[in-house]
């Protein structure tokens, strides 16, 4: 059977649509558009009108995409923007109501498992002792321990992902030294009571992560996180998007990523592999369980 996700993030709305494999997932389409959730809301966390209507178009078109691409089931789930936003329901009712899809809006709890069993199961082979997995997002970052044959025994949500780092600290192009500063000095604060337990490795997960392959390699470390953020922050976005390679909206938003990256690594006293799976990818395999 071949499964489709749309996941309305803070940053992107991204659509995987997917089949089971020897490897664990065939990918057959991927889609993302960048749709900036967190610009469109109030002090309150209320997403305007337009923002919604621009959502709805989102994933209606991305849910007929998945259907031309085969997918029999189609899930559509929102997290951190959505989840705080007061008129949530509103976006619920019209994606029900446009796209046919029932919108579910994750928990950070839900968040931090699904992308812990997306992340463990597209391993080429189950990792061995404790695993970290951390799912970096545009509003919040989920961090998940546990094993590959117990699963999540510990977890926490942070308050801060790349677009909430991003939007209030950086107004330069490229950013200022101060404004970096503070930057990192807010996301060192969000990790600062954080004790997780100690693990055998860490993974980290979502879009961000990923476009870092390209700047760092597979493995993030300390060194290597430094020497991307001197690299994206050293020229004007569109310069630095179009020599590596990367969207401009991704590199606006890469020392956000970085500097929650970074205290990842210092609270989990390891180095940070880039998954090829995570959230989107466990709501899969929680379907293909189900069918099972």
């Amino acid at each position: 059977m071949v499964f489709a996700v749309i996941d309305i993030g803070t940053n992107t709305t991204r659509l995987l649509v997917a089949e089971p494999s020897a490897g664990g997932l065939r990918v057959l389409l991927e889609q993302r558009v960048f749709t900036r959730v967190r610009r469109a809301q109030g002090p309150d966390g209320t997403i305007s009108a337009a923002k919604q209507a621009e959502l709805v178009d989102v994933v209606a078109a991305q849910a007929r995409a998945a259907r031309r691409a085969g997918a029999a089931r189609v899930f559509a789930v929102a997290t951190a923007a959505i989840r705080n936003a007061p008129n949530r329901g509103d976006l619920v009712g019209a994606v029900a109501g446009s796209a046919g899809l029932e919108l579910t809006v994750l928990d950070p709890d839900q968040e931090a498992r699904l992308a812990f069993a997306g992340a463990i199961r597209m391993c080429d082979e189950p990792p061995p002792g404790r695993v970290a997995v951390i799912d970096l997002g545009g509003g919040s970052t989920e961090l998940a321990v546990g094993t590959a044959a117990e699963g999540v025994r510990w977890w926490r949500s942070v308050p801060v992902g790349s677009g909430t780092l991003c939007d209030t600290h950086l107004r330069g192009d490229p950013p200022a030294t101060d404004e970096l500063r503070a930057l990192r000095e807010h996301a060192a604060g969000a990790f600062a009571d954080l004790s997780p337990p100690t693990v055998d490795q860490a993974l980290a997960v979502g879009g961000s992560a990923t476009s870092l392959r390209r700047l760092c390699g597979a493995v993030l470390d300390a060194g290597s996180l430094e020497r991307a953020l001197e690299t994206v922050t050293s020229d004007r976005c569109a310069r630095v998007a179009a020599t590596h390679d990367l969207d401009p909206e991704r590199v606006r938003l890469l020392p956000g990523a970085l500097a929650v990256l970074e205290q990842a690594t210092l609270a989990l006293q390891a180095p940070l592999s880039v998954s090829r799976g995570g959230l989107r990818e466990g709501i899969i395999f929680s379907a293909m369980d189900r069918e099972l």
